[in-house]
């Protein structure tokens, strides 16, 4: 057995917003070094803020022997899953833990009658690019922010 078929995915939970905020800020460490900001709101939420966002909310987490390695958020609003904040703990990237974890947040949203997903990322964020592409995301949009910085729209069929 390896570690990744020891990982646990499970529903995130109001009491998971702790661990999920100390992940949230290592993890977005690296986007502010990519685009040269820290404030940037997985950066700056607030302990209450989290903990009010997933009283209902369809994401979920990876836990690997009781540490939380990965989180997503997602919200369904008519039919469309709205999926966000999708992070990894650093030392753990590049193991497929956040292909496992769309896959997981995905199969919460068909069973909620969603029948599509969406998520965005900013659009010098190439490892994510990468990673939402190949898991069959596709861009559908393009939004220049204030920063003049892209954010990239993607949007999948859920089967």
């Amino acid at each position: 057995m390896t570690a990744s078929d020891e990982i646990e995915f499970r529903d995130i939970r109001p009491d998971d917003a702790g661990e999920t905020l100390t992940l949230q800020r290592a993890a977005f460490v690296q986007e502010a070094l990519i685009y040269d900001s820290v404030q940037m709101p997985p950066l700056t939420q607030t302990l209450d803020e989290l903990r009010a966002e997933l009283v209902e909310n369809l994401g979920c987490v990876a836990v690997d022997r009781g540490r939380l390695i990965g989180a997503v958020r997602a919200q369904a609003s008519e039919g469309l899953l709205l999926i966000g904040r999708l992070v990894i703990a650093p030392d753990r990237q590049g193991e497929g833990i956040g292909s496992r974890l769309l896959e997981a947040v995905e199969r919460r949203g068909r069973e909620s009658g969603c029948r599509e997903a969406e998520l965005f990322t900013g659009s010098l964020s190439e490892a994510n690019l990468r990673l939402y592409e190949r898991t069959g995301y596709r861009e559908t949009d393009r939004v220049e922010g204030d920063d003049g910085i892209e954010q990239v729209f993607l949007r999948k069929t859920l089967g």
